[in-house]
């Protein structure tokens, strides 16, 4: 477990458990499933009532739990070949350690790193998402669902990174998210500055989000999202930032969006706000959204 200035990294070895999970009898993959998410449990301390760990485990993509035992297994062991593990650990180290560097005296929490094979049978998860999902939102949980494709483990480094900037952006005395008050604004400047650090410590090529790569230039994808930066009501964030398939695929309204909508329009947001002040990623870890807005749309 790595310390960085005090605060510690926690990987959770799920290779080895997710391996046991997959080659145990099928009656029992339920509960060794909540053996090995409960350390990650925090990651929904902010759902009503006591989260089901097993439901969270299907609903966000990872591996299944009643089928294709045998793909699974090749994929983990791809992903552990790949030293997936070991890499988001040393990722999460250097990234912390450019976040402190840029906001010197802020207090980090703890981090658990949570990192899961995926479905190969959710059609989200492996044609819109890549083969990729991550949720940095929660301070002190990072949760990683990988398919080992080629361009995913290319980027491992620049995924664990970009949930970083998440974390520490909307850490206690960091940038506000108030579930009442929240704007699609947040969300898209939150995925901008999250991808320039990944791009600041990895370069375009990696730390671009692939999702939103293919609507950098799209300037009716951009006018469509600035249309709805002011939309609050956390429900709605899917299909203003992930896509219309995304809003499709959780419950939500699409609203004539590509996937990556979002990540694009937050990258140019953020882009152009970086150029008018000079200042990085990392410095602007927890600079206000409406500043943000406000400087790029000038």
């Amino acid at each position: 477990m790595p310390t960085v200035a005090g605060m510690t990294i926690t990987v959770l070895d799920t290779y080895r458990q997710t391996h046991d999970i997959l080659g145990a009898p099928a009656a029992d993959r339920p509960e060794l499933l909540r053996r090995m998410a409960e350390p990650a449990a925090g990651l929904y301390r902010y759902f009503p009532g006591e989260p089901d760990l097993v439901a969270m485990h299907r609903m966000t993509g990872g591996f299944p739990l009643d089928r294709d035992e045998g793909r699974c297994l090749e994929a983990l062991a791809a992903m552990h070949g790949a030293d997936v593990w070991d890499r988001v650990g040393r990722a999460l180290e250097g990234g912390l350690g450019a976040l402190q560097e840029a906001v010197p005296g802020f207090a980090i929490p703890d981090i658990t790193a949570y990192i899961l094979l995926g479905d190969p049978a959710n059609r989200y998860f492996m044609n819109h998402a890549l083969g990729m999902t991550g949720n940095g939102s929660v301070t002190g949980y990072l949760a990683l669902t990988f398919w080992p494709f080629e361009e995913v483990l290319a980027r491992v480094e620049a995924t664990a990174v970009h949930e970083l900037h998440h974390n520490v952006r909307f850490a206690p005395g960091g940038a506000d998210w108030d579930p009442a008050t929240v704007t699609v604004g947040d969300h898209v400047v939150s995925e901008g500055l999250a991808d320039a650090f990944a791009r600041q410590l990895y370069g375009d090529e990696l730390g671009h989000t692939r999702i939103g790569v293919p609507h950098l230039a799209d300037d009716e994808v951009f006018a469509k999202v600035v249309t709805g930066l002011g939309v609050t009501g956390m429900e709605n964030f899917g299909a203003w930032v992930l896509g219309d398939e995304a809003a499709t695929a959780f419950g939500g309204t699409p609203v004539g969006l590509p996937t990556g909508a979002g990540y694009a329009v937050g990258n140019r947001l953020v882009d152009r706000y970086l150029a008018v002040t000079g200042r990085t990623a990392a410095q602007a870890v927890h600079d206000p959204a409406r500043e943000i807005i406000e400087t790029a749309l000038a």
